[in-house]
């Protein structure tokens, strides 16, 4: 079970001194939900599985350079797997191909998609934070994240300007930092 108070800055600290037991404990507690993600980005658990290893390998090896000034340690891991995930899909020479029924539940207003965006534990302030973005902040950004999408190709799909499609993102991820920061 994830731990709320866990101290991902600490153990990434620990981590760079060569501590095993911290980098034990950074496992046990995402390991699960980074599991999660690649399957989401990659759309196959065996490829995901692969991800992860190579993800957490890479934290393990460059832990000394996470600077705890630039943001914070659980966003430093999540974007390993990330970029691991989309290079891997790069490398395939294409975007996952997943279905967007979470995307779409996410980018709705409606009550039911609120619903849906709290009742899970995993992310939960994410969720909660995303919930609070009007839906042309929102969408961009999970097209991006959870597709793997770049701003051409999401200004493409939603027939929107490039220029507005960068300012959306932008806007939208200051927001969601404000909100996860409270």
């Amino acid at each position: 079970m994830a731990d709320s108070n866990f101290d991902y800055e600490g153990t990434l600290e620990a981590c760079s001194r060569g501590d095993k037991a911290a980098f034990n404990r950074l496992y046990q507690q995402e390991a699960g939900q980074l599991l999660g993600l690649a399957i989401t980005l990659l759309g196959r658990r065996d490829q995901a599985e692969d991800c992860l290893h190579d993800a957490l390998v890479k934290v393990w090896h460059n832990a000394h350079r996470f600077d705890p000034s630039l943001g914070q340690g659980r966003a430093w891991i999540y974007s390993i797997l990330r970029y691991r995930a989309l290079n891997q899909l790069r490398n395939r020479g294409r975007l996952v191909q997943t279905d967007d029924s979470f995307i779409e539940q996410m980018a709705d207003d409606s009550a039911q998609a609120e619903q849906h965006a709290t009742s899970r534990s995993e992310g939960r302030q994410l969720r909660l934070c995303l919930g609070q973005l009007e839906r042309p902040r929102r969408y961009p950004i999970l097209l991006a994240f959870y597709r793997g999408m770049t701003h051409e190709q999401i200004a493409t799909r939603l027939a929107a300007p490039l220029g507005t499609i960068k300012g959306r993102i932008r806007a939208g991820l200051r927001a969601l930092q404000e909100c996860l920061q409270a």
